[in-house]
């Protein structure tokens, strides 16, 4: 069994865009089986689950609130989730101990191409509201982003806890186009970082390898049999990766 006596021994979980604190579930219980001293925190987002958007909503604010939530230990974000641990590595060096990102950027590079993205999030958002959460949900499972998840692991019924007006508000407040892209202040983040993509997921593989080049100190794991959730599609070999780099 891995020994991370000299490591935190807390895990705060940030999830992706329409999950929730719930969605780290089965990740969970094979993290414990690694490593069964370990605590972990998983936090709901602005937005989603239980937590309504704040007035002051953006990726700054998220984050400062998942630190709020999480405290010191090690942070670990999926996807949109990453890109908000990804801005309380830099807000909070003293509390993000050390960090894990699993399927994120440090934004778009492009100015053009990153207010076409904010248009369509909103443009999305606007759609979402008007079809409703089921729909929505349906719509967005239906992503070849999301292709290697099944009905067992897409946790659909997670996905419904959120509200429409939830969704949309992070949509238009913390989605990728309305982030400040970070790849400059990278060599900023002093804290050991692991990043995790799926085998199957050729963009955030790239997107990875772009982030460990930035970064001052920090290692790639790609998980075989895996696309962009990870942690949904192989939650015992992302549980693995994360005990062992611990380790």
């Amino acid at each position: 069994m891995p020994d991370v006596e000299a490591g935190p021994r807390r895990l705060v979980l940030a999830h992706g865009f329409t999950q929730t604190a719930r969605s780290w579930a089965t990740f969970e219980q094979y993290l414990h089986a690694e490593l069964p001293d370990v605590e972990t925190r998983a936090v709901d987002l602005p937005g989603h689950g239980d937590a309504a958007p704040p007035a002051d909503l953006d990726l700054w604010a998220s984050a400062s609130r998942l630190v709020e939530a999480g405290g010191a230990g090690t942070y670990v974000g999926y996807s949109m989730g990453g890109r908000v641990a990804l801005h309380a590595a830099l807000a909070s060096p003293d509390i993000v101990q050390r960090l894990v990102l699993v399927g994120a950027t440090a934004g778009i590079d492009d100015p053009d191409e990153r207010r076409a993205r904010l248009a369509a999030d909103d443009r999305l958002a606007s759609h979402l509201e008007v079809v409703g959460v089921p729909t929505f949900i349906d719509e967005w499972l239906a992503n070849p982003l999301f292709a290697g998840l099944k009905e067992d692991t897409a946790l659909r019924s997670d996905r419904l806890r959120n509200t429409a007006a939830g969704l949309a508000a992070s949509l238009r407040a913390a989605g990728t186009g309305t982030q400040t892209p970070l790849w400059e202040r990278l060599d900023e983040i002093r804290c050991p970082v692991l990043v995790l993509v799926g085998g199957h997921d050729a963009k955030f593989t790239d997107l990875g390898q772009r982030l460990v080049a930035g970064l001052r100190s920090a290692e790639l794991v790609v998980i075989s049999g895996a696309g962009h959730s990870v942690h949904l599609e192989q939650p015992a070999a992302t549980a693995e990766a994360i005990a062992s780099w611990l380790a």
